[in-house]
């Protein structure tokens, strides 16, 4: 308990400086929302419609130590004001139409990367020296090292464009009202296939690898030499004495990957034309709304700490060394 307590304080300790770093970012940004509101007028809004509307997106002209206060207040509550590149939709409406997207691609497309590249890391050096571990490793870290947005292109005009296997936009056939109809899901799961294959083409490699190595020098471990001499079967040895400890630098990488979901997924979402956080944070960006790049970068850092907390809890059950600290 004493470990977990100090965990947790750690971690409303970063918490609280996300919030500070997330309300002073926005403001070192060049540009002025008042300037964004008034362009998107064309110069046609007069001063007091002006003041009205900075009053409506919750701007305001007070010194930054008010605005700080204010702005603690109300992200303590969950109120991050309305959005200006969506008003006049609520910032947490408008982030809930994207965040159900981008989890469904990004927890996806991880989670296969992760079991793939773990279990062929462990199958590259338990077989090291031979065919698959001198084929496995390049392959995968060649593809790991084109860019995405080149392997996303070129398969999205080959396997959509040319082939017409894979839809080119959108994350289901528009055609269709959202439901829990199987061919609602069907149509999800068609236009989820390509992006999220892509995704695991690319990073697949990094896992292997990095499994790969810590499989490697645990092997070397005396306990394992141990196992292998009492007899035990070698898919024991393997999986329950070797691959059960090498896994811990990978759930690790799991975990931080697990909360940049949210924010890793904008290359994707943009070739893709996938709807998500990735396109919506870019369109904050562009468009100088504070109120909505609070609210994701918020919802981001509470994803990565929460992410990092889960990963710190489980390896009290996976390491029972962390329980002496």
């Amino acid at each position: 308990m004493s470990y977990i307590a100090r965990r947790l304080g750690f971690y409303l300790v970063a918490a609280w400086a996300s919030l500070t770093l997330n309300f002073v970012l926005p403001r070192l940004m060049p540009g002025d929302p008042s300037i964004a509101i008034f362009a998107r007028f064309h110069g046609q809004l007069n001063p007091a419609a002006l003041t009205a509307m900075k009053t409506a997106y919750g701007l305001s002209d007070d010194p930054l130590p008010i605005q700080y206060v204010t702005y603690l207040a109300h992200a303590l509550r969950g109120d991050f004001g309305t959005s200006i590149s969506y008003f006049p939709a609520p910032v947490l409406d408008v982030i809930g139409s994207a965040l159900s997207w981008t989890l469904l691609l990004g927890l996806t497309a991880l989670l296969l990367s992760f079991v793939i590249g773990s279990l062929l890391g462990v199958f590259s050096a338990w077989h090291r020296g031979r065919l698959a571990d001198a084929v496995l490793p390049p392959v995968t870290m060649l593809l790991h090292s084109f860019p995405y947005f080149w392997l996303a292109t070129l398969a999205l005009y080959l396997l959509g464009f040319r082939s017409g296997w894979f839809p080119l936009r959108h994350g289901y056939d528009n055609t269709l009202q959202p439901g829990l109809t199987l061919e609602f899901l069907l149509s999800v799961a068609h236009h989820l296939a390509l992006p999220a294959l892509t995704i695991v083409a690319v990073s697949i490699g990094g896992w292997l690898l990095g499994m790969r190595n810590s499989m490697i020098g645990v092997l070397a471990e005396d306990y394992v030499t141990m196992a292998e001499a009492k007899g035990l079967t070698m898919r024991r040895v393997m999986l329950s004495y070797a691959a059960r400890n090498a896994l811990l630098p990978n759930v690790t990488a799991f975990g931080m990957s697990l909360g940049f979901i949210l924010s890793g997924s904008l290359l994707t979402e943009v070739v893709f034309s996938y709807p998500g956080m990735g396109f919506l944070l870019l369109t904050a960006v562009r468009s100088s709304d504070y109120p909505l790049i609070q609210g994701l970068f918020l919802l981001i850092t509470a994803a990565v700490l929460t992410a990092n907390l889960v990963v710190d809890l489980l390896y009290i059950r996976l390491d029972p060394r962390v329980r002496l600290q």
